[in-house]
């Protein structure tokens, strides 16, 4: 499965109303669980704490990618959401996050969240992709500005 295909148009928030960390996640969470990807939030939810306590997956400028394998996940599904107001994430910049990609595998997935984690980093390393994400209206804007 390619990164590509984890996304889908029913997974894409771009404007979420949460105001702290866990708000974001319980959101993002959510998009998967209603979306039939997830099939028990609280155990999803406790395998993306339990990531996010060894170090926040706020990286910086602007962005968060949560992340978690869990048995609760049916298949690889990221969910893409934007904060137009900001949420502090304890991001390593110290700055609040406004782009969101939870990335969600299935406990026997090998390195599949790996590849996504990398893809999705190298892609926002560029200036212009972000300022595409932060402008982008539909999942057809969201896909061109990968």
């Amino acid at each position: 499965m390619t990164t590509r295909e984890m996304f889908s148009k029913e997974r894409v928030n771009f404007d979420l109303k949460a105001s702290n960390k866990d708000e974001v996640l319980n959101e993002l969470i959510d998009i998967l669980v209603a979306d039939g990807k997830v099939t028990d939030k609280e155990k999803f939810k406790d395998a993306v704490l339990k990531r996010e306590e060894e170090f926040s997956t706020g990286i910086g400028m602007g962005i968060a990618i949560p992340h978690g394998k869990s048995s609760a996940v049916k298949e690889a599904s990221i969910v893409f959401g934007r904060s137009n107001k900001g949420i502090d994430y304890d991001s390593m910049d110290g700055k609040p996050a406004h782009l969101f990609f939870l990335i969600a595998v299935p406990e026997e997935s090998s390195d599949l969240h790996l590849r996504a984690l990398s893809e999705i980093s190298r892609k926002l390393m560029h200036n212009d992709v972000r300022e595409q994400l932060f402008k982008a209206e539909t999942f057809e804007d969201f896909i061109k500005a990968f």
